[in-house]
């Protein structure tokens, strides 16, 4: 079973790491879209798609553990 610590530090590093692969998409492919970007715009755009998907990811989880205890398989 992992620490809780561990757990966090898990899922910070894979948020951070998701984060720079998405800044470089973002970089990369919107001007193949018609959409030229720069790294400061990228990065911003990056934050914000991080910023919904932790929010997402925290109340699926919420659901889950919700439907959990309610004995829901």
């Amino acid at each position: 079973m992992q620490k809780k610590r561990h757990s966090l530090l898990e899922a910070g590093i894979g948020t951070l790491v998701g984060l720079v692969v998405a800044v470089a998409a973002n970089w990369i492919v919107l001007p193949w879209f018609g959409f030229p970007a720069t790294l400061s715009q990228s990065l911003w755009i990056a934050v914000i798609f991080t910023a919904v998907s932790v929010v997402r990811g925290y109340y699926v989880r919420r659901l889950f553990n919700w439907l959990h205890t309610k004995g829901v398989p």
